[in-house]
């Protein structure tokens, strides 16, 4: 798995984005319910312009115990999503979650 996840990060510092999300496919198969797999393929999502998918699985990472949001409202893969209209159903669920810890 981790030769997996060096490679996936390989392919996307390279801009191969496309290679880089069937790497995160594979991981998130593998580990359904890794919050960090998750944010990585939400990433590659938005990376290739899927930003519906994005949030999807963005919010599902968060579900499963992402909580790095200082980062998640910085990352420049998710530099575009922000700018999208979808992204606003994250800024909320960040904020429901802030609430409860």
């Amino acid at each position: 798995m981790e030769a997996l996840q060096i490679l996936g990060d390989d392919y996307t510092r390279r801009g191969k984005f496309e290679h880089g999300l069937k790497i995160d496919e594979q991981l998130a198969q593998l580990r359904p319910d890794d919050a960090t797999v998750l944010y990585n393929l939400a990433c590659s999502y938005a990376l290739t312009a899927q930003f519906e998918l994005a949030v999807s699985v963005l919010s599902r990472a968060i579900d499963q115990g992402y909580d790095d949001f200082k980062w998640l409202m910085k990352d420049p893969d998710l530099k575009k999503l922000r700018e999208d209209k979808r992204f606003k159903a994250i800024e909320q669920k960040l904020r429901s979650v802030k609430t409860l810890r």
